[in-house]
C-alpha cells in the first residue's frame, strides 16, 4: 500500500529524496498503531502557501510547520498533509537539529495525527514527541 502516499513539492523549491524508503517507513509506523495506508497526500510548500491554507481552510491566522486533514475512516489513513519547508528549515536551526530529522518528525507528526494523536496540551504534546523519537529511531534503524 506504500504507493498510495504521494509526495508534491508546490513550488519546485524543494526535492524529497528517499521517497520509496520514506513510504516503506510509513507503512511501517502505521502498522505499528494497527493501522492501514489508505491515501496519504503530502505537499511541500512555503510559509506563504501554509499560512493561506491555514486561513483558508481552518480560520487560523499564524504560521505552522504543518497542517493535517484527515480523512481517516476506521483503521485506514486517508488525508492531505501540508509541510512548510521554510517552518522545518527554521525550526531545526532554532531546535539545533538537522534538517533531514526535523523534515522527518514533521512528516510522521502528520501521520500521527491521522492515527488519532492530538497534541493540544503538554500530556498529549509528550506523548505525540515520544511517537515522533520511536518513528524517526524506527527509520534509521531501517536504512
Amino acid at each position: 500500500m506504500a504507493q498510495n502516499i504521494h509526495f508534491f513539492c508546490q513550488d519546485n523549491r524543494y526535492v524529497l529524496k528517499n521517497k520509496t524508503v520514506i513510504r516503506n517507513w510509513i507503512t511501517r509506523c502505521a502498522a505499528k498503531e494497527h493501522k492501514m495506508i489508505g491515501e496519504i497526500t503530502y505537499m511541500f510548500g512555503d510559509d506563504n502557501q501554509v499560512l493561506e491554507a491555514n486561513r483558508q481552510y481552518l480560520n487560523h491566522d499564524y504560521l505552522t510547520d504543518i497542517l493535517t486533514f484527515d480523512y481517516s475512516e476506521d483503521d485506514t489513513l486517508q488525508g492531505d498533509i501540508l509541510i512548510s519547508i521554510d517552518r522545518v528549515r527554521e525550526n531545526a536551526a532554532q531546535f539545533g537539529a538537522k534538517f533531514g530529522n526535523e523534515l522527518l518528525r514533521v512528516i510522521i507528526h502528520g501521520v500521527l495525527h491521522l492515527c488519532g494523536y492530538k497534541d493540544k496540551t503538554k500530556k498529549e504534546s509528550e506523548l505525540m514527541r515520544r511517537k515522533e523519537d520511536e518513528a524517526i529511531s524506527d527509520y534509521y534503524n531501517h536504512l
